[in-house]
Parts: C-alpha cells; structure tokens; sequence
C-alpha cells in the first residue's frame, strides 16, 4: 500500500485539450486520479469493467465515463476495447470565452455514466470530427469548442439532467473545493469575497444543500479515497483538512457514514 494516491498527467503543459482514439494498451490500470483534467471516454466496443471511486460500472457500449479531476479510477477491460478519449484541462475551461461549456459540465458534475442510445450515429462522428480537427497542422478552436459543445449539450440531453442555476460564485466554489478542503464556511466565503449566509443561500439555491453540506459531501469523498487507496494514518487524514484532533475528525466522519474511519476502512477490506 502507498502513501500517497497515484496522479495521471496524460497531457503536456503545452496543450489545454486532448482528443484522440481510446489507448488499447490502458485496458488495465492502478487506482489513480488525474492532474487538474476531466476525461470524457466513448466506448463503442468492449466489455469490463470501470471502478470510480467508490462504484463499480459494468462497461456495455455504447457508453461515456466522466472522470473528474479528484476522483479516483481505473479500467479493467478484458476484450479490446474501441472508443475515445477527450481531456479537458482547466486552463482550457478558464480560457474559453462561451461558458456554455462550463454550464454543460455543471450539470454533469455529479454524473460518472451515460449510457448511449445504440442507433446513435452522430456523437461517433462527433468525437471522430475532432480527432481529425486535434491533428490539422492549423487547429481551428472554434472548431474544437463547437465540436466539444455538441458532445457535452448530447450528454446532459442523455443523462437527462435537470436544468441548474449555475454562477460564477458557483463555479468558483466548485474549483476551491477541489484545490483546498476545509472544514470552514467562512474560509470559502472570504475567499470568493463575499459573507457565509450569501454563500449558504448560493448553495441553497444552486444545489438545494447548505454550504456545509456541499462541503462535507466534497470532505467525505476525498477521506474514503484516502482510506481506500492509501495506508495514510487517520492522524494525517485529519491535520491534512485541518480538523483540530482526530476525535473531532472521527466523529464528523461517522456523522455522515455512520461509521468511524477506522471501521469504514475495515469493511472496506
């Protein structure tokens, strides 16, 4: 076991987005986690299986995976498999002018599965579109965004998304708590400059749940992946989310899991 969770960089600093036919050689991976990206893969052929986190996925084309950028996965495909693959890094997001794009991965942000309709021809021809578009030796990104556009507005239409009030403050929420989880409402507000309850009535209104929720939903996530995927002590778990001791920190744990992160870590085993 390792200290540390393995973290992906499957896309040069030079570059914001990646298009391209899924690798057959990454059939098998370790549990990892990628560098500040989010992965979209289309598989329309191959069977497996895909672990995200804490969930088990059964690969049965046609079919997308979203991978965030804080969560853990890995592939286990035992026939070849066909599909492609887009990484998407936030410089990409943060430059981009039509925040369409954005609103679109709102709504899939708690979405890990979409399960494809078979008679659909034109999201294939989509991603093929593009891949063709990655390797022109003048890349049009208008071209790459329209393209990303159509994919992303095909996805929420199949994952039958409600529409979301989605913000800026929202968003920015969002990518702090990817960056920096405490467990402190007013940290966030100060940082997004603004008071606790105008952020408390933003979450309310944009993801039904408190502040506090949204927060804890976002720590508690992040300590399975700790006891699951590495032999960290519980004591670092804790200091590392500022919690004051490790009895404060287990029992917020076992408030929201009903177990302590010691027991949790067993019946995981």
């Amino acid at each position: 076991m390792i200290n540390t969770i393995s973290t992906y960089n499957k896309i040069t600093s030079q570059i914001d987005v990646k298009i391209e036919v899924f690798d057959i050689r990454k059939r098998y991976t370790k549990p990892h986690r990628h560098n500040k990206y989010l992965e979209i893969v289309y598989f329309v052929q191959g069977t497996g299986f895909h672990h995200i986190d804490f969930k088990s996925f059964e690969i049965k084309p046609p079919v997308v995976f979203l991978i965030k950028k804080d969560e853990v996965h890995n592939w286990e495909i035992d026939i070849v498999p066909k599909g492609f693959v887009i990484i998407i890094k936030e410089s990409f997001l943060e430059k981009t002018l039509d925040k369409f794009i954005n609103s679109q991965l709102m709504k899939l942000q708690n979405v890990q599965k979409i399960n494809i309709a078979p008679k659909d021809k034109s999201l294939g021809n989509l991603f093929k579109a593009l891949c063709w578009e990655i390797k022109q030796e003048s890349i049009n990104k208008e071209v790459v965004e329209g393209g990303i556009k159509a994919i992303l507005a095909k996805l929420v239409n199949y994952a039958s998304v409600s529409s979301i009030e989605t913000t800026d403050n929202a968003t920015l929420f969002l990518e702090l708590l990817s960056k920096k989880l405490k467990n402190n409402v007013a940290f966030y507000a100060n940082e997004l400059h603004t008071t606790s309850q105008n952020l408390n009535a933003l979450c309310n209104r944009v993801f039904n749940k408190t502040a506090s929720d949204v927060i804890a939903e976002h720590i508690i996530k992040e300590v399975k992946r700790q006891l699951l995927y590495t032999s960290r002590p519980i004591s670092d778990i804790a200091y590392d989310l500022d919690f004051k001791d490790t009895s404060h920190f287990s029992k917020y744990f076992k408030r929201f899991v009903k177990q302590t992160p010691l027991q949790y870590k067993k019946s995981q085993g």
